[in-house]
């Protein structure tokens, strides 16, 4: 009966066999690593074709581990995206062209203007008959017959005074829709560094488990030849495991953020694409008193809020412009049937004959008193509102740049220590394993921490770039929220946390 040979010696024979995988694999992390960033992508991007035409990518079967007993780790596509390559102004042009709150906003200029128009015209005449002395005795001997014309003019210029109420209604509104526009583009920007940001992470994401499943492949190897234990492969298994849930998480919240981008475009239909951009290129570097100084002159909302005072004082003047009467005309021509006295023998008629009528309105008892009152009153709160307006955008404006300042520290450290660091960690454990003096498992590790540094770095960096956004328009939010709907108090969807995250 013939004797096995020990382990050990099946080692020791194996060791040259295993020395030379070791380098192949860091040979291919080596090459893999340092290839340019648009081989990755277009090796990312190609699809093998399956061997069996009947059979899709997705049907293929699961490969069993034959030391392990488990699935081996199933290579996941990279989806790759549909349509052209977009910019961010190519987004904002298709939003601004696609999203209906900018349409209201713009209706409602219309409408204000009408309100302008309508409130300066003279009201319409009056035009009638009127007849008397009616007497059914000797009707063709008595009745008159008349025929007028009424108006109402007002005085003191109230219908001048009227329209620069609903001029400043007008400016009320073009500030309205100044505002929504950079609601939309402020939403829109916001998405597309959090889309980059998405698309950057898939990337990454893909990266690793494609590292992941080739660890997964030369474990297997070394398990076969004695080179390796369960525990060392059940390990990199889970590495790969937790690699490709990364993936599938990473194409989900891409997935998301496409589609908050296509509502906030107006196209439910669109469909991912390559987005075009850098996030970690000029970033953006913001001075706090120059910002505030042009968030308080050229906000919109105190743009608004002091077109609310002309307009409050536009309504005073028109409530003292009450007081003034309203000349009141008729005139008319008619014809008198009676008999004129002095030719009464001759039986003559009075025959036509016309009628003038002028009339004011006292103002004795009613003088407004009540209505300029109230106007005075809602002249005071307009006053104040700019007032609360500013201290609400100041308040939010610490906030934000609070926010923002945090979010440049963190990015900054992570671009200047904390990655570099990382990737001299992975590289000192890849030269320590290329040596023999490292396990492959302890490479792994650093490598996952590599990664992941590099995921906390593209987060830090989209959280920088969407704060920028916030400070530099006007700190409004609320790319879908109807127009004087105050949506400039809520934040995006989804964005929120992120802006709030000091990380």
């Amino acid at each position: 009966m013939p004797f096995r040979q020990p382990r050990t010696a099946r080692r020791a024979q194996a060791a040259p066999a295993l020395r030379l995988a070791g380098v192949f694999i860091l040979i291919f992390t080596t090459v893999f690593e340092y290839l340019p960033p648009r081989t990755i992508r277009a090796a990312q991007q190609e699809k093998p074709l399956p061997s069996n035409p009947q059979q899709s990518p997705q049907q293929a079967p699961t490969r069993k581990d034959e030391h392990t007993g488990h699935d081996a780790a199933t290579p996941a596509q990279q989806p790759a995206p549909t349509g052209p390559a977009l910019t961010l102004a190519d987004l904002e042009r298709m939003a601004l062209e696609g999203n209906p709150t900018l349409a209201q906003a713009e209706a409602a200029i219309r409408a204000a203007e009408g309100r302008r128009v309508q409130a300066g015209l003279l009201p319409n005449p009056v035009v009638g008959y009127a007849g008397e002395e009616f007497a059914f005795r000797a009707f063709s001997d008595k009745s008159e017959h008349i025929g007028f014309i009424e108006q109402t003019i007002p005085l003191g210029g109230k219908l001048r005074k009227s329209r620069a109420i609903f001029a400043q209604e007008k400016v009320q509104a073009e500030q309205e829709t100044a505002a929504q526009k950079q609601r939309i583009l402020n939403g829109v920007r916001m998405l597309f560094y959090q889309a980059l940001g998405a698309q950057q992470l898939v990337e990454v994401r893909f990266e690793l488990a494609k590292l992941a499943r080739e660890a997964v492949r030369i474990t297997s190897e070394l398990f076969n030849v004695g080179q390796a234990d369960r525990p060392d492969a059940a390990q990199i298994r889970i590495e790969a495991e937790r690699a490709e849930l990364d993936l599938i998480m990473a194409e989900n919240e891409r997935d998301q953020v496409w589609q908050q981008l296509a509502a906030v475009i107006g196209n439910p239909f669109l469909k991912p694409a390559h987005l075009v951009g850098e996030l970690d290129k000029q970033l953006p570097s913001l001075d706090q008193a120059a910002l505030l100084s042009q968030l308080l002159k050229e906000s919109p909302e105190v743009k608004r809020a002091q077109a609310g005072i002309e307009r409050a004082k536009a309504s005073v003047t028109r409530a003292k412009a009450e007081v003034a009467p309203d000349l009141f005309l008729r005139g008319g021509l008619g014809y008198n049937r009676e008999l004129l006295e002095k030719e009464i023998a001759s039986n003559r008629r009075t025959g036509p004959e016309a009628q003038v009528e002028v009339g004011i309105r006292i103002p004795l008892f009613n003088r407004n008193q009540g209505g300029i009152a109230a106007a005075g009153a809602e002249l005071d709160v307009a006053e104040r509102e700019v007032r609360r307006v500013e201290l609400v955008l100041r308040a939010r404006f610490a906030a934000a740049y609070r926010t923002y300042l945090n979010a440049l520290r963190v990015a900054t450290q992570y671009e200047q220590r904390i990655v570099p660091q990382a990737q001299s960690a992975y590289d000192l454990y890849r030269a320590n394993f290329r040596q023999m003096s490292a396990s492959y498992p302890q490479v792994l590790i650093s490598q996952r921490t590599l990664f992941q540094v590099r995921v906390e770095y593209v987060q830090a960096l989209v959280n920088l770039w969407q704060n920028a956004v916030q400070l530099r328009g006007f700190l409004l939010n609320g790319a879908l929220d109807a127009p004087g709907g105050g949506g400039e108090m809520r934040m995006e969807s989804g964005n929120a946390q992120n802006n709030e995250r000091d990380n």
